[in-house]
């Protein structure tokens, strides 16, 4: 194997920041609990109530934080909150699973002070007006007086629409468990907004929803904003905050390059384990990317993941050590539920680090093996610092938003092949 990479040398790489604003709450506790002090929307919690708190599968900033402090208000009005998982068919699409990955997010009954409720069972709790039956997790539906949304709003990976990654989509998908999620899948993802609308509007109105808290986070993964809306203005209020939300994201500040090395992919980073958003490159298909890279390496699997490597298929070369940690069983009820078989298609899969990077390198086409245009990033979610080749310190240094930290320096693997 060694000769076919006879040549192909990985480059010196150079440490650099990329900057973006930077705003963000200086007070979690005390921003969230003014959100909830508002009569229009704690005031919908009574006495002895039981109250859903419904809490997602993705890693949100100060998510733990941010559900204590929903419990203790909770508890302040002398209600009971138990916590419900709401992540479609995450986790393995089985009730331990989704409690394992609220427990990997730092959601637990300990931490939290509320009991975690998880089940994958529903109950259908209306029809859409385009026919579409409409479910919601069963101990949520049957088992509460109030139900409480919480979510981030951001981009979808996959579509632009009023409706993207947020609170529409926790309701319509994340309550709706399994079930739900296959519904809102199973016209393709053109479909997928106009599903997700329909089915929440009927969700919102036949339940017991009272009010949700979204929040909005900065390029550095931090929290800028927490707001709680009323049942009957989420739908209206939602639009909003994700115009806000998509100024923020942030990006990889360069035209393009040739190998994009990603050292960790995982569905607590993005649905589709490396954001597309930020990759330039999506395996649905549904929407058009100006291309970042000619190949992406990737390098590993967060544990977070539990071993659902949904989205690989977005890489070109992976090592050894990231295909060992996929688990197919907690893999495949994604494309199984959303239909997208093309998402777990496997990369070329490499001994090592080392040759995974070699080998993206290699496939390339048109370059000068000794001139690659290389960037290295933690994951799609953290894009403050990175390192890139020799070759892209120009453009790096004719970008007002870039610094140049340090100097040129081999990347150092260990013996194994893996990088340090």
């Amino acid at each position: 194997m060694e000769k076919l990479f006879k040549g192909i040398n990985i480059p010196r790489m150079i440490k650099i920041r990329q900057r973006f604003a930077r705003e963000a709450l200086a007070d979690i506790s005390r921003a969230i609990r003014q959100e909830l002090d508002r009569e229009e929307i704690m005031g919908r919690i009574k006495r002895n109530d039981r109250v859903a708190i419904a809490v997602g599968s993705r890693g949100i900033a100060n998510m733990p934080q941010i559900v204590k402090e929903i419990m203790m208000a909770i508890k302040e009005r002398g209600a009971h909150p138990f916590i419900v998982p709401t992540m479609g068919s995450h986790g393995g699409a089985t009730g331990e699973g989704q409690t394992e990955v609220l427990a990997e997010l730092g959601i637990t009954e300990e931490s939290t002070g509320a009991p975690i409720i998880s089940s994958m069972e529903v109950v259908q709790i209306g029809v859409s007006e385009n026919g579409l039956p409409v479910h919601m997790d069963k101990n949520a539906y049957t088992e509460a007086d109030a139900i409480i949304v919480t979510g981030r709003i951001k981009p979808h990976t996959s579509f632009r629409a009023p409706y993207e990654s947020g609170l529409a989509k926790m309701i319509a998908v994340g309550l709706g468990k399994q079930v739900g999620a296959e519904i809102i899948h199973a016209a393709g993802v053109e479909n997928i907004p106009f599903r997700v609308e329909e089915i929440a509007r009927v969700a919102i109105e036949k339940s017991k929803i009272a009010f949700a808290v979204g929040m909005i986070e900065n390029a550095y993964d931090e929290t800028l904003k927490i707001v709680a809306i009323p049942r009957e203005r989420i739908m209206e209020e939602e639009p909003g905050l994700l115009d806000e939300a998509k100024l923020l994201m942030p990006s990889i500040r360069f035209d393009k390059c040739d190998v994009l090395i990603v050292d960790e992919m995982g569905k607590n980073i993005s649905g589709s384990g490396m954001d597309p958003n930020i990759i330039r490159r999506n395996y649905s298909g549904s929407l058009t990317y100006h291309p970042l890279a000619q190949r992406i390496a990737v390098l590993d699997l967060t544990r977070e993941s539990h071993g659902n490597a949904n989205g690989m298929t977005n890489a070109d070369t992976c090592s050894r050590r990231f295909f060992d940690k996929i688990q197919f069983e907690s893999t495949y009820p994604n494309p199984l539920t959303n239909r997208l078989a093309q998402s777990v298609k496997i990369p070329m899969v490499m001994e090592n680090d080392s040759l995974a990077i070699r080998a993206a390198m290699k496939t390339c086409f048109d370059v000068d093996y000794s001139q690659m245009r290389i960037i290295r990033i933690k994951n799609t979610l953290e894009l403050e610092h990175m390192l890139i080749s020799e070759c892209l310190l120009e453009e790096a240094k004719a970008n007002p938003n870039i610094e140049i930290l340090g100097d040129p320096e081999y990347m150092r693997f260990n013996e194994d092949g893996n990088l340090f």
